[in-house]
């Protein structure tokens, strides 16, 4: 399916693949959830008009309110937003025609969209998760929470935000791919717009980031699907672990939101200023430090645990040494100001105003840095305001943001006497809303009752959320009315634009270019299809890629991600009512549960995860087996990757991402068995021969990958079938003999949900065999497709791509065998 249909067709958007339009889709969806979420924090504001509660909301809804607040606005809005930006505007900046992997730039959006679709379901479900966006152990398990997180609710709410992650994941392999491989020539790193490098650096971020949260609802997934012990006991550090878990991710994600909006920020400022950042090259030193440090800084979420206090004060030291240089990009924006004209446009106001709010929200953070101080103010109205004050200024920027890009996006020109008010309600709403919560901060954060003194802070506060929420209400007021009435925007509404998507037209056409946008010279100059064409062929072999070096057409166009969305959200809705709950698990596991235990009686939840299986099936092989061919640069900067190839930089990166999974859950064992007493620890006791003996089955299979490898380069297809063959043989064997391993541990009365040491042993070990299958399920699809249509003989990448999925997984069980059946 090569052709679009237009924009006005909903068939258009179901089917898409383009940046642009999945960039607006993008952008849609999160403008979407910020009103769901603004609507449940305008209800729980509300509710705290009076210091005892106006009785607006039980106390179970307050917390499922705030809970489901925090999440649709960290999750599902604020990140998103910016990379709707980033899905519009990179690829223009970069001068590509579109991402590294379009379909996989469209199944990152579905799989977006349908993990917020399960959050807005889980109210359906008798109640939704209500724990906190943090989802702190031993809370995050159903045990420790009798009533209303014992239903479905809180585990579709769990899935959903492992939806969410897979769609960040394919989202980060896309984004580093597209800016490291698809750069127009002479376009350096170095010499990249600050918005990209606001997403380039934000993306690093996100691929060790999200992947340490992954591991992380994994382990509680089985706790509260499969009754695993990871996160239910105090007294075996589960509390502690999920901290570590949690705020590694936790913590460079206040970065992962803000990095867009900052880039913005230093684009608008850029713009309306009429010179160049001051201190451009320091500038992106002192992001790049930041992105390091962010990973060095997270314990400092975990100052009241019992960490000892030199531990504390080194983190102490990292926490106040990522502000320096936040200083100096304070400082380089204040300094660009001073040297430049400003021009007070709306989209520099709210850049402004996003800069003044950071600067507060900054210095309050400082407090929660200092040990002795975080005692005092953990867990209350400071930490909240503070908070907001460093995330929505992110906002404040992206809307800043949405009003710059307004005019290249929808052709049209906004109302700039509305878009002023907007902003004067918005930041008005905003300091109303947050500046009194630091004058009431002993009231004790996620309570439904206050102390009857800060009556008058919070009546502030109320009333500052709902003039915040008329400001977002004129934004939208004022972008409707120009799209239905605005003038026509010029290509270039502003002066002083440094960045290449102001050179094409607004919006701008399918493929973005008329021809090849070129650097080389210094300044961007477009080349005809002829001078692309003459040097494209020795660019084009440094590269490594053996196709053609202009496909026959281009597409924009697949169903199959949005089928792949539809088969995800079936399954994972259907999993949400699996919850095993009956007596024999209870009994097992020695627990005692209060009240009416629900479990998986519903027949429909079971039928429903075996529909969303078929229908996921059936799209991943259509997915596979479409031909579609997508926007190839035969001439591009591709530093430091030049000669991989676009596809094998992607492979890298995904299992770059898999190797902070599985160093996660293997962490995870390790600090389990550390906290028991490495010594003490009753291990599960599994045959070293049986683990042996698959050690060598996997071993042999990653040689017979090789093999397959090499009879591809030679065109060999017999041979090529029979090394493919073989290693599906040996994959299926280690699967067969580690079944039967289970088998005779289950014979033993030695189950997942009994011991922690058990939970440990068969959660590990289940998440490797889980890639084995995986990987043996591509296996038998590039099988077929060598049998149907000669696949690879003439391309081997394919199985150059395969092979180094399953040598990652042969080297991951390598770990594993004498760490689980040697130690």
């Amino acid at each position: 399916m090569s052709e679009l249909p237009p924009q006005t067709s909903i068939k258009r958007w179901l089917v898409t693949t383009n940046h642009k339009d999945v960039g607006i889709l993008y952008i849609a969806t999160a403008l979407f959830f910020l009103i769901a979420g603004g609507v449940l924090a305008l209800l729980f504001r509300a509710h705290l008009w009076e210091f005892g509660g106006t009785g607006l909301l039980t106390n179970n809804e307050y917390n499922q309110s705030v809970s489901i607040h925090g999440l649709l606005m960290v999750f599902w809005f604020i990140s998103p937003l910016g990379f709707g930006f980033g899905n519009y505007i990179v690829p223009l900046q970069l001068g590509a025609q579109d991402m590294a992997f379009p379909r996989l730039n469209a199944l990152s959006y579905w799989f977006y969209l349908f993990s917020g679709l399960l959050v807005i379901v889980s109210f359906f479900q008798g109640a939704t998760w209500a724990n906190g966006w943090y989802m702190y152990a031993p809370l995050n398990v159903p045990i420790y929470n009798p009533g209303y997180t014992l239903t479905m609710g809180g585990n579709t709410t769990i899935l959903a935000l492992t939806l969410f992650v897979l769609s960040t994941t394919l989202s980060t392999v896309n984004f580093l791919t597209t800016i490291h491989c698809c750069r127009a020539e002479g376009l350096g790193l170095w010499n990249m717009p600050l918005v990209s490098w606001g997403i380039l650096l934000t993306v690093w971020m996100m691929l060790f980031a999200f992947a340490a949260l992954l591991a992380a609802l994994i382990l509680m997934l089985t706790d509260r699907l499969l009754l695993t012990q990871y996160f239910s006991s105090t007294e075996q550090g589960s509390s502690l672990l999920w901290g570590h878990l949690f705020w590694f991710f936790g913590h460079p994600e206040v970065y992962i939101v803000f990095f867009p909006a900052l880039g913005i920020m230093f684009e608008t400022f850029q713009t309306f200023t009429g010179r160049r950042i001051v201190g451009r090259k320091w500038v992106i030193i002192a992001m790049v430090l930041v992105a390091v440090q962010s990973f060095l800084v997270w314990m400092h979420h975990m100052f009241l645990t019992t960490i000892n206090l030199p531990i504390k004060t080194l983190f102490m030291a990292t926490t106040i040494g990522i502000s320096l240089p936040f200083d100096l990009m304070v400082f380089a924006l204040i300094y660009t100001m001073v040297k430049g004209r400003v021009r007070f446009t709306t989209p520099f106001l709210f850049s402004l105003g996003a800069l003044v709010l950071f600067i507060i929200g900054g210095i309050t953070g400082v407090f929660l840095g200092a040990v002795v101080l975080d005692y005092e103010f953990r867990g209350t109205y400071w930490v909240v305001a503070h908070f907001h004050y460093v995330m929505v200024s992110g906002v404040t920027a992206l809307i800043g943001g949405l009003y710059y890009w307004w005019p290249k996006i929808s052709g049209k020109m906004y109302d700039e006497r509305l878009g002023k008010l907007s902003f004067a309600v918005y930041f008005v709403g905003f300091n109303l809303l947050y500046f009194p919560m630091f004058l009431a901060w002993e009231t004790p954060r996620r309570v439904f009752h206050y102390p009857e003194g800060t009556e008058l802070y919070h009546q502030l506060a109320t009333v500052g959320a709902f003039v915040i929420g008329m400001g977002v209400l004129l934004v939208f007021i004022t972008l409707a009315k120009s799209f239905v009435l605005g003038p026509d925007a010029p290509d270039n509404p502003w002066t002083y634009t440094r960045t290449a998507e102001w050179a094409t037209t607004s919006p701008p056409p399918l493929e973005n270019w008329p021809n090849r946008p070129s650097y080389a010279s210094g300044r961007l100059e477009f080349v005809d299809d002829a001078t692309a064409a003459d040097g494209g062929a020795v660019a084009h072999e440094q590269t490594g890629e053996a196709e053609s070096l202009e496909a026959d057409h281009e597409d924009h166009a697949s169903i199959w991600p949005f089928g792949i969305g539809i088969g995800m959200f079936v399954m994972f809705l259907g999993l949400s009512g699996l919850t095993p709950y009956v007596a024999d698990f209870a009994t097992a596991r020695g627990a005692d549960l209060p009240g009416t235990v629900t479990g998986s009686e519903n027949v429909l939840y079971p039928v429903l995860s075996l529909i969303g299986v078929g229908i996921l099936g059936t799209a991943l092989f259509q997915y596979g087996r479409e031909e579609f061919n997508a926007p190839e640069m035969a001439i591009a900067e591709r530093w430091p990757f030049g000669g991989v190839g676009t596809t094998k930089t992607g492979v890298w990166f995904f299992l770059a991402s898999d190797v902070v999974v599985f160093g996660a859950v293997i962490g995870a064992y390790v600090f389990m068995r550390l906290h028991a007493g490495w010594g003490n620890f009753e291990t599960v006791p599994p045959s070293a021969t049986i683990g042996l003996i698959n050690t060598y089955v996997l071993i042999t299979s990653s040689f017979t990958v090789i093999l397959a490898l090499v009879m591809a380069e030679r065109g060999n297809k017999r041979g090529l079938l029979a090394s493919m063959g073989v290693t599906l043989l040996l994959g299926l064997t280690f699967l067969g003999i580690k079944g039967y391993e289970w088998g005779q541990e289950f014979a033993h009365d030695i189950y997942w949900f009994t011991e922690l040491q058990y939970s440990l042993y068969f959660v590990t070990t289940g998440l490797h065999a889980f890639h084995v299958i995986l990987g043996l399920l591509i296996a038998a699809f590039m099988i077929y497709r060598i049998v149907t249509v000669d696949a690879y003989l003439t391309d081997d990448r394919p199985v150059e791509y395969f092979g180094l999925y399953w040598h990652f997984v042969d080297i991951v069980w390598v770990i594993l065998f004498p760490l689980f059946y040697l130690m």
